[in-house]
C-alpha cells in the first residue's frame, strides 16, 4: 500500500456538498482506502479572481494503484461532477489534484509529483498539514515550512 495526499476543491453548484460528496468518492476507488479526511476550508480563488471563493480540503488514501491509475480514478469523478475545462483556472463543480504519493518524485506528461505549486497555496497546506503535521513536500521541503512562507493568503477552516 501506498500513501496519497489528494487535494479537493469546489467552488460551484453547492460547493460545500461537492467536496462532502467527493469524500465519499475517493472512498470508493477500486484497492484504495480513505484513511483521513481534512476540515473543509474557505479560500480566495487564485488566476482568475472574477468567480466565488473556493471549498477546498485535504484526503488522505492508502491504495495499490500506481500513480498514473489514480489520476485516471480522479479524472473520473471529476467527470461524474460536470468538471468542465473552459480555461486555466475557471470556476469549477470539482478539482481534483494528486498532491503528494509517498516521498516520490514522479514526472509524466499528465502528471507531476509533488503537485508543483502545493507548496504555494494555503488552501491546499493547511488542510494537509491539518491531517499530516509532518508533511515533506519531495524536493521543497517539510510542507509546514512552505506554509510559513505564505502566511498571509486566506484559508479559513469552516468545518466538517
Amino acid at each position: 500500500m501506498s500513501l496519497a495526499y489528494v487535494g479537493i476543491g469546489s467552488n460551484l453548484e453547492n460547493p460545500r456538498e461537492q467536496v462532502k460528496q467527493a469524500f465519499d468518492e475517493l472512498g470508493n476507488i477500486p484497492r484504495t482506502r480513505l484513511t483521513r479526511k481534512s476540515s473543509l476550508y474557505r479560500s480566495d480563488p487564485m488566476g482568475h479572481a472574477d468567480q466565488p471563493e473556493f471549498v477546498n480540503a485535504v484526503a488522505e488514501l492508502d491504495s495499490t494503484l500506481s500513480p498514473l491509475e489514480i489520476l485516471q480514478q480522479l479524472k473520473q469523478i471529476e467527470n461524474l461532477h460536470g468538471r468542465e475545462r473552459s480555461f486555466p483556472n475557471a470556476p469549477r463543480t470539482l478539482d481534483l489534484d494528486l498532491l503528494l504519493f509517498e516521498k516520490r518524485i514522479f514526472r509524466h506528461s499528465d502528471l507531476t509529483l509533488p503537485h508543483p505549486r502545493m507548496h504555494e497555496r494555503a488552501f491546499v497546506l493547511k488542510p494537509l498539514l491539518e491531517i499530516a503535521p509532518d508533511a515533506f513536500i519531495p524536493g521543497i521541503g517539510p510542507a509546514r515550512t512552505s506554509l510559513k512562507k505564505i502566511s498571509l493568503q486566506k484559508a479559513e477552516r469552516i468545518g466538517g
